[in-house]
């Protein structure tokens, strides 16, 4: 009898985890866009950090982002047995947040764009090697007050990857909910800041190669990657702005039954495109009327 129930509790055991690794695999596609986006805006962070100051800077960074999630999965749990009715609101609001921060970004590119440091978007491969070189120092309090920001984005980001996660469980028991949560919030933490620091010390790894001393086909591949890594920062910014869309509307869509109601006809691309469509549409409505409030704020004020 006791062999057989450890035999049960074995097989329990292994369902459970074998339904937590599913789960944890479906919040991790449904965040995509967050952790796209949180993986973007993190490499941008450490532009201008010097290179034997990159890899501290992420790590502070990453203890930080620890710390956020220490502080936001406990409280989604909380929300989660407390007042598990509020999911779908915050699931909606971190939809919404998300929409409207991909048409923010896309305006700004076209409307404000920003000029470009020629060591990344311009000139020759010379003057690229020349600025990365020249890069100037940061004082103690400029990096400090880098990292700071850093944080403060990434509590916003895991804020919603935990919320957009609960979603996922809600309706599981609360044991699956803690192991799915506490999965999703290590590996996203330990994948975004493993990838960041990968991307910034692509242009070191790139200098490092085209040394006199270095054969001809690792200067050659020192030379590709000085001109692949502003291309790899741009391809992850343009990614994280689709799939925020996707996200977002994704979300809206699942979440609201008279928008589900009038998409549930699209299956495969044509769902897709729905979804996108929802996302820009959503996005582009609320930030006419964050423009619209911000612009009639100092009138009313006077």
């Amino acid at each position: 009898m006791a062999g057989t129930s450890l035999l049960a509790l074995i097989d329990d055991i292994a369902s459970m985890l074998d339904d937590v690794a599913v789960l944890t695999k479906i919040a991790a596609k449904k965040t995509s866009g967050v952790l796209g986006d949180d993986l973007a805006l993190n490499a941008q962070q450490v532009a201008g950090v010097q290179a034997e100051r990159e890899i501290p800077v992420i790590l502070k960074v990453a203890k930080g982002s620890f710390l956020n999630k220490l502080i936001l999965v406990p409280s989604a749990l909380a929300i989660s047995v407390v007042l598990p009715q509020a999911i779908t609101p915050l699931l909606v609001i971190g939809g919404l947040y998300l929409c409207w921060e991909g048409f923010e970004k896309i305006f700004e590119k076209f409307f404000h764009p920003k000029e470009k440091p020629q060591s990344l978007e311009t000139g020759s491969l010379n003057a690229k090697i020349e600025n990365l070189a020249k890069t100037p120092g940061m004082t103690p309090e400029q990096e400090n007050e880098k990292i700071r920001g850093a944080v403060r984005t990434d509590f916003i980001l895991s804020a919603e990857i935990i919320v957009i996660t609960l979603g996922t469980v809600q309706t599981e028991p609360f044991v699956k909910q803690v192991l799915v949560l506490s999965t999703i919030a290590i590996a996203m933490t330990f994948g975004v800041y493993g990838l960041v620091a990968g991307i910034v010390k692509l242009d070191d790894l790139g200098l490092h190669w085209l040394k006199p001393s270095m054969p001809k086909w690792k200067k050659t591949i020192g030379q590709g990657l000085l001109r692949f890594a502003p291309i790899l920062m741009r391809i992850l910014g343009i990614a994280g702005t689709i799939a925020m869309f996707l996200v977002g509307g994704g979300i809206l869509n699942h979440a609201i039954p008279a928008i589900h109601h009038q998409l549930a006809e699209l299956h495969g691309l044509l769902q897709i495109l729905g979804d996108f469509s929802l996302g820009i549409f959503s996005g582009g409505l609320l930030f006419l009327l964050t423009s619209l409030k911000s612009r009639m704020l100092p009138s009313s004020a006077s």
